[in-house]
């Protein structure tokens, strides 16, 4: 009878350890987004300026009123220039390197900076440089490599090629399919180069607070890694130790009720 007792103490003390050991802590302030503030406060739009800078690609086209004028400022192949092919052979726009001085090789024009300015700026710029050679010029500019890249406990990882210059932190992972149940919302990690320099930033997907952010549009080339929450670390840990963990917990749990029923 006594050892009966004991035995059904033990099964009864393993599986509320392995109960303990196991669950996960997933509650409402793990998983759930933009807690803190309720759906109805207004928050301040944040102003976001794209800056060009050393390796961006740029398409520009120029017209006027007599495209014959204009056909000088787009040559399809200029030395400086990067040709786009498509896989039919179809030849694109042609793109302009931003090289390390911040400069471009324009055709007639010759050597332009357009490093550090925004597209507004740089367009301001080509129309008064263009305007000796073209009466009332229209130049088109826009950034052809602005990517970002998301990493970690997303669902569809990888690189994506932005095409209207300006994404939020939440519109990237929404492009990476959402972080997994797994992901960490409290502890994400950006990171940029600004001027050959890393920079970190961390949000807070938790707080609503997160949109007014300094860092929460994105630049080209960003880098964003969703970290692992303490389940998932816990889990991958059993995975691998999974049976020299279930014999400590038998031998202990065995231990406690022999003490127990003394």
């Amino acid at each position: 009878m006594k050892l009966q007792l004991i035995k059904n103490r033990t099964i009864k003390l393993s599986a509320l350890l392995m109960i303990l050991f196991f669950a996960s802590c997933a509650s409402r302030k793990n998983i759930v987004y933009f807690q803190d503030e309720p759906i109805t406060t207004i928050i301040k739009k944040q102003d976001f300026v794209l800056r060009f800078k050393t390796n961006d690609l740029l398409t520009i086209r120029v017209s006027a009123l007599d495209p014959a004028v204009a056909r000088p400022f787009n040559l399809e192949a200029v030395s400086s220039s990067t040709s786009v092919i498509d896989a039919r052979g179809t030849l694109k726009i042609q793109t302009y390197l931003i090289d390390t001085d911040g400069n471009i090789e324009f055709p007639v024009l010759g050597l332009i900076k357009l490093g550090g300015l925004t597209r507004s700026e740089a367009n301001t710029k080509l129309k008064g440089m263009l305007a000796e050679y073209i009466t009332n010029p229209i130049v088109n500019i826009r950034l052809a490599n602005f990517t970002i890249t998301v990493l970690g406990d997303v669902n569809n990882p990888g690189t994506f090629t932005i095409q209207d210059e300006r994404i939020s932190i939440t519109e990237a992972i929404g492009l990476a399919g959402d972080l997994t149940i797994f992901g960490r919302r409290d502890n994400i990690m950006l990171i940029r180069e600004v001027n050959g320099e890393k920079r970190f930033a961390r949000f807070d997907l938790s707080s609503i607070n997160v949109v007014n952010d300094s860092y929460y549009y994105l630049a080209q080339n960003d880098v964003i890694y969703i970290e692992p929450n303490k389940s998932k670390i816990r889990s991958s840990n059993y995975n691998q130790n999974n049976s020299v963990l279930l014999s400590a917990i038998g031998t202990l749990t065995t231990i406690m009720a022999i003490f127990i029923i003394k």
